[in-house]
């Protein structure tokens, strides 16, 4: 169950937001960034987010994902409404100390599904139940998502979350993630 933690005025360079904090039944903090008012509107651009700690925070070139983010909270900060949700879910689902075993099968050659299933896990974990509960806590009625992945737009539409548009999110390829941005639109269906 949804619970909300507290909320407060966020100044960042992108723009004025308020960041809300909730847990939820694993008691994770999940964030929630929300520009000007989105309450009980229609087509609100929403970007949910999968904690990267390696990207996000110490900016590592293996991965798109800070590209991602700081895309998506640049195209936020220019509108009049938005939301960021921010979840707590690293390395697909897997957890930091998976995803690092994961880095290191991947060092030796396999893509980002191999190695995840090499360890026992699955190419993706990550569950939006937390995300569906926060557009349905604000009363929103549509949203625009900001992604390139079906699978998040699959999940919110089983759970009735009308998706009125795709907001894709385009990264240029490096030398150091042109092989996973590869592998998650060849293995994992990305539309990038």
């Amino acid at each position: 169950m949804l619970e909300l933690y507290s909320k407060a005025k966020l100044p960042t360079i992108f723009g004025q937001f308020e960041i809300y904090v909730f847990s939820d039944d694993e008691n994770l903090e999940n964030a929630v960034l929300v520009r000007g008012d989105v309450n009980s509107k229609e087509n609100v651009p929403v970007r949910i987010h999968s904690e990267c700690l390696t990207g996000d925070v110490m900016g590592s070139k293996r991965c798109d994902c800070r590209d991602q983010l700081l895309k998506s909270l640049e195209f936020l900060g220019k509108q009049d409404f938005g939301m960021l949700i921010y979840l707590r879910q690293e390395g697909r689902g897997i957890g930091l100390l998976d995803k690092i075993r994961a880095y290191s099968l991947q060092d030796q050659g396999y893509d980002t599904v191999e190695a995840n299933l090499m360890l026992g896990l699955p190419a993706d974990k990550r569950d939006y139940t937390f995300a569906v509960e926060v557009i349905k806590y604000f009363g929103i009625k549509s949203i625009r998502l900001m992604t390139n992945n079906p699978l998040k737009m699959d999940f919110l539409k089983k759970y009735n979350i009308r998706i009125t548009d795709r907001i894709p999110i385009i990264s240029e390829p490096t030398p150091y993630d042109e092989f996973y941005l590869n592998t998650k639109k060849m293995r994992l269906g990305h539309q990038i």
